[in-house]
């Protein structure tokens, strides 16, 4: 089995790094990821400008592009064999609710998932968490049971690990994405130049988050796992627009 890995940390990052142990254990590994920090990057692909890729280790390149970028490129030409499954992440900090339409984590494995490949958006469920080792013996296990037993669908898996020991987990729930109150407001900023900035806050505290939600597992102590789609249609709204073009 050979697998990519990426993120939107960077490929210096200690989340990627540990993950590529763990998955080298049971497959061959290649790492291409962003040069730097693209988190927030979501699915954006640069098309404005050719893109350099540097390989900085043996099997490990770093791209000045995207998460998506990295992934795009990997699979159509850079490598020279098509990934058995995407792994993106360890992500530093959640992926749930709506981060996953801003993630670049997310975006990556998506990437992955659009171009045929089964796919995994990982995350360490805390800013600034410690326990990436319990996300990567997570990332060990999924990749160890899809090898064993591969899901029959095309298959695009977000999952979110609590920021605590392996041994303390509670077990692992298939969610739905919860839903959080609006963000923080933006901090307004005085440049030196006078010029006025502003800092976009962070994302708001869970407000759909009962049981059967990513929020409610990993807030109980369990690895969150929720299949994704990339289909945006609103098929209760078909109806309705037919009929006000109709008018």
């Amino acid at each position: 089995m050979r697998i990519l890995i990426s993120n939107d940390d960077g490929y210096f990052s200690p989340g990627i790094k540990l993950l590529a142990e763990r998955l080298g254990e049971l497959s061959q590994v290649t790492i291409v990821a962003p040069e730097r920090d693209r988190s927030g990057a979501s699915n954006s692909l640069t098309l404005d400008r050719p893109l350099v890729v540097r390989e900085t280790a043996k099997d490990v390149f770093s791209v000045n592009g995207t998460p998506t970028d990295c992934v795009h490129i990997a699979v159509t030409g850079l490598l020279d064999f098509v990934p058995d499954m995407i792994v993106s992440g360890i992500n530093d900090g959640a992926n749930m609710g709506e981060d996953t339409i801003y993630s670049g984590t997310v975006a990556a494995a998506m990437e992955g998932f659009l171009l045929g490949i089964p796919a995994i958006a990982l995350s360490l469920a805390k800013k600034g968490g410690n326990q990436y080792e319990t996300a990567a013996t997570i990332a060990r296990e999924l990749v160890s049971r899809f090898q064993r037993a591969p899901i029959q669908q095309p298959a695009l898996l977000n999952v979110n690990v609590p920021n605590i020991a392996y041994t303390e987990l509670s077990g692992i729930e298939t969610t739905r994405l919860g839903r959080r109150h609006k963000a923080e407001p933006v901090l307004k900023l005085r440049t030196p130049r006078g010029e006025t900035a502003y800092w976009i806050g962070p994302a708001g505290l869970a407000q759909d988050a009962g049981p059967g939600t990513d929020f409610f597992a990993v807030e109980h102590g369990r690895v969150s796992i929720t299949p994704l789609q990339v289909d945006l249609t609103f098929p209760g709204q078909l109806a309705v627009v037919k009929e006000w073009l109709a008018k």
